[in-house]
């Protein structure tokens, strides 16, 4: 019978779908970390796992494992190449989180433009004065800047635009007349694109290991722009983004993932009161979770039983798996 090892805490929803199913046997790991769950991997045929980091060395202690679940769709914290040389798949929930990291951006966008922390603090502290200030700004009108014209980046594009901003996008992967057909406007340079922007979201997975805006990129910025990131850790270099925001050359940021999860408090951008900062959960609203448990539970089960979508499947040219014939 299939053992299934879950890994960091999801929605009772994709757990009550594994005991429901017929032959398979649990173990549930609330904690979100390697060392919580590395000891019970020994005997799992499937992991089901959050965000926490999958080396080789755990791979290689798993005799029995036979398919990775991963619950979200980013996948740099697990060891592809130590998958592929066994032949083991790794899945990935699908477009079930796209609105919700969507409308986390698009939160930020709004709360950055108008203060929100800022005025929140104030408020409390009984500095009424403070609305006299005139610092919040309309974001009609604004540019943004969406790089990634992905899922994600699209459904951005889309917000952003019912809130009559004009929206650039760079992606060079996409289709130019995708991006007009989208009411926004290809950004063949991105410095020119960088430089013009008054907001800048990232929709792009991490590619390498030097990051996408660094100082340099955060030198053409605005003093008065903004910078979001709620795709992933390390696109942002995060010391150079700490010392533009204290050298007032750019005037906020909004970060939802980081380098290092979860960050050392008390020093870098988590003492940086020019940024708003979430702990990673722009795609775990009630009803997101609840879409990623369950997706990432049926993809175990659809395995076990030769129905996995092969496009759910990161790795499948490096393995060479396949759907099982139609009607099996």
């Amino acid at each position: 019978m299939p053992h299934v090892l879950v890994a960091g805490r999801i929605h009772e929803a994709g757990i009550d779908a594994l005991r429901a199913a017929e032959g398979i046997t649990l173990d549930v790991v609330d904690e979100v970390s390697l060392e919580s769950y590395a000891k019970l991997i020994v005997r799992a045929d499937a992991v089901l796992i959050r965000t926490q980091p999958m080396p080789a060395e755990v791979i290689a202690t798993a005799p029995q494992l036979r398919i990775v679940s991963r619950h979200g769709v980013g996948y740099d914290s697990v060891d592809v190449p130590a998958l592929n040389a066994r032949r083991i798949p790794l899945s990935l929930v699908g477009d079930v989180n796209s609105r919700s990291v969507a409308e986390h951006a698009l939160m930020m966008i709004l709360a950055l433009a108008r203060r929100l922390p800022d005025y929140d603090r104030a408020t409390r502290a009984g500095e009424w004065h403070r609305r006299d200030s005139r610092e919040a700004g309309d974001i009609a009108g604004k540019s943004l800047l969406v790089i990634g014209f992905g899922r994600i980046g699209r459904i951005v594009a889309k917000m952003a635009q019912a809130f009559e901003m004009q929206v650039m996008v760079r992606d060079p992967m996409a289709d130019p007349a995708a991006i007009r057909d989208a009411g926004a406007v290809p950004a063949d340079d991105l410095g020119g694109a960088l430089a013009a922007a008054d907001f800048v979201s990232l929709h792009i997975p991490r590619a390498g290991q030097a990051p996408v805006i660094g100082a340099t990129e955060l030198a053409r910025m605005k003093p008065s722009a903004f910078l979001i990131n709620t795709a992933r850790g390390g696109l942002v270099d995060d010391a150079a983004l700490d010392e533009a925001l204290r050298a007032g050359r750019l005037a906020g940021a909004g970060l939802d993932v980081f380098t290092e999860e979860p960050p050392h408090p008390g020093r870098g951008l988590l003492d940086n009161e020019r940024v708003l900062l979430t702990p990673h959960v722009a795609g775990l609203t009630q009803e997101c979770a609840m879409r990623m448990s369950l997706a990432a539970a049926r993809n175990i089960l659809d395995h076990f039983a030769g129905r996995l979508d092969p496009a759910l499947v990161v790795n499948r040219a490096a393995i060479g798996y396949a759907a099982a014939p139609a009607g099996a």
